[in-house]
């Protein structure tokens, strides 16, 4: 799927723009299906918190701003389910992953407009912490992105460094969501990465990124997607101690490893 040079500028960067991964046809369906998971299941909250919100956002911003997200998006409909194993894209990750590959997870992240949340500067990996590298993250694009509705933005070759850490609490000391300190890391000094709806960005799970509000009329539609190495182990946060879907390769057995537990009653 993917180019020697391509797989080449993803080691460098940290991040790679695959174009036309999803036909528009595709595109098409998975915009209607995504419209439907909004309506009937995602939350719509405040978004991610922390004392970095009073730094992108002006107050009267910052009290209207919102995010629109739910998590394991195949759980509710077949079309998410084939996206999530497309095999373009299980392609393009075998290459950057080796030949196994496990799906990790999948999150929706609509910017509604206008109050569409920002992102401050940030690793994935604070969200999902695992032991090495081969783990990435891709962004599916149902609608074209820029800058006044939020494009993503990497710093490159962050990924480089391995993992950071990050602020979890507030300066009351107060929980809250993993980011990195606003007055180290800025969003001026991001590349920007706009793309086109059916398009696919991939990145490593060490490379710091973050976004800008949506200043548009229109929803920004994204959902992320993490695929994994199997052999990669996770130690906390999201969908930890839960297997993934297998979309390429296979899974090597760990000595004495059992099989997977099955929930239920008992037979």
């Amino acid at each position: 799927m993917l180019s020697a040079s391509q797989v080449a500028a993803y080691r460098d960067d940290g991040f790679l723009h695959i174009p036309a991964v999803f036909t528009a046809d595709e595109v098409e369906e998975l915009r209607r299906e995504l419209d439907w998971l909004i309506d009937d299941w995602a939350s719509k909250s405040p978004g991610w918190t922390g004392d970095w919100r009073h730094k992108y956002m002006d107050d009267a911003t910052e009290r209207k701003s919102k995010l629109v997200a739910m998590h394991d998006l195949s759980f509710y409909s077949v079309a998410w389910l084939r996206a999530v194993t497309n095999p373009r894209l299980t392609g393009a990750m075998s290459d950057l992953l080796g030949p196994d590959v496990e799906l990790h997870h999948s999150t929706m992240h609509v910017k509604p407009p206008e109050t569409g949340h920002p992102f401050p500067m940030h690793q994935d990996w604070a969200f999902y912490q695992h032991d090495d590298e081969r783990f990435v993250d891709v962004l599916i694009h149902l609608d074209d992105t820029r800058h006044d509705n939020g494009e993503i933005r990497f710093l490159r070759g962050s990924h480089q460094a391995g993992a950071r850490e990050h602020i979890t609490r507030t300066k009351a000391g107060e929980p809250c969501t993993p980011h990195l300190p606003t007055d180290q890391f800025h969003l001026a000094e991001t590349v920007a990465v706009p793309a086109r709806a059916g398009d696919v960005v991939a990145f490593s799970i060490h490379t710091i990124h973050g976004s800008y509000i949506n200043q548009t009329e229109e929803n920004r539609r994204i959902v992320r997607v993490g695929y994994r190495h199997p052999d990669n182990r996770q130690s906390a946060g999201q969908s930890v101690g839960r297997p993934g879907l297998m979309v390429r390769g296979r899974r090597r057995r760990g000595v004495d490893q059992p099989l997977f537990s099955v929930a239920g009653p008992a037979r």
